[in-house]
């Protein structure tokens, strides 16, 4: 597969967030963190971020522990707060692409907030434009930016995005989710590790 090459100009900052607890993956039968658990042998974490290394984008690793969501978007936001916008992409998606980060962050050159969509299923990362700022800043809680994201579509400021990634949507929240992403990344041709 050909290395990705990175949009000409500003471009918008890769948030990968990595503060969540992964309750739900020891609750499933997982043990120690699921950014640390084996997919084809390497970290899930590590998948996540080869792909943000290749998409050539800016990145920022939020790892510090938060409350919720919400929090972790906040806290990266602020510590990028003069970026042009942000991808929020939750570190546990391990099989997205490097052409859809990049796809994403061309789609905010027109509009205020872009949502992939695989197969009519919205997924991350979620992008977000520099008008944005206050509204992500202020953000706490579990639920993350789905309220500036609903606010947007409601203003029609919004897009969505269709894309051919399975990726978008394969998060690792159970051990039952990381068997499924082994099955798909064993039935699709990977890139090869950068690092």
């Amino acid at each position: 597969m050909k290395e990705v090459l990175a949009m000409p100009g500003p471009q918008p900052v890769v948030l990968v967030l990595a503060s969540g607890r992964g309750q739900r993956f020891n609750a499933s039968g997982g043990t120690g963190s699921k950014l640390h658990a084996l997919l084809g042998g390497r970290p899930v974490l590590e998948w996540t971020l080869d792909a943000v290394r290749r998409s050539g984008l800016p990145w920022h690793l939020e790892a510090q522990a938060h409350e919720g969501m919400g929090d972790s978007i906040a806290a990266a936001v602020q510590a990028t707060r003069d970026a042009p916008g942000w991808l929020v992409l939750p570190a546990d998606l391990p099989l997205v692409q490097p052409e859809t980060l990049l796809a994403v962050a061309a789609a905010l050159s027109g509009h205020a907030v872009v949502v992939p969509r695989f197969e009519g299923r919205r997924g991350h990362p979620v992008g977000f434009g520099s008008s944005c700022r206050d509204a992500l800043l202020r953000l706490r809680g579990a639920e993350g930016a789905a309220s500036v994201v609903r606010s947007h579509e409601k203003t029609g400021l919004a897009s969505h995005l269709d894309v051919k990634d399975p990726g978008v949507l394969t998060d690792i929240d159970t051990v039952e989710d990381l068997a499924a992403a082994e099955l798909l990344l064993a039935s699709s041709p990977r890139r090869p590790a950068t690092f």
